[in-house]
């Protein structure tokens, strides 16, 4: 087995794909849409490794806003350089809620970004 995606149900699909596409440098890998159902789907992900998960953006006709609730916590997404990360999310207009550093009571390096619709993004250097 092996994790193929996780889904984050969004209030505005295009604002969302912006978001992993142009701040986050994610690809849009395929999008489908249902309207008798309601719903559509975008799929973003890093292209050229297809062994990684990919994000599944669920639109819901009608539908702006979510609770997020208290159960889910982060994606987190590995980074070669977590400052240069942060800076290239901060001049594209992406919100930085906790600037890099080391972990607390350790020293790995991450930083935490906030999307569109207020999941949070873990960023951790990795070599």
């Amino acid at each position: 087995m092996r994790l193929l995606h996780t889904m984050l149900r969004v209030g505005n699909l295009q604002r969302s794909i912006d978001f992993y596409t142009h701040i986050m440098g994610m690809t849009l890998l395929r999008t489908t849409d249902r309207p008798d159902q309601k719903y559509s789907l975008a799929f973003v992900g890093f292209e050229g490794n297809p062994h990684q998960a990919e994000i599944e953006l669920t639109y819901n006709y009608g539908v702006d806003s979510y609770e997020l609730g208290t159960a889910f916590g982060h994606l987190a997404l590995g980074v070669k350089d977590v400052y240069a990360t942060c800076e290239k999310i901060r001049s594209s207009g992406g919100n930085i809620t906790r600037e890099p550093g080391p972990v607390k009571g350790g020293d790995t390096l991450i930083a935490f970004v906030t999307d569109p619709d207020g999941y949070k993004v873990e960023l951790i250097q990795r070599d």
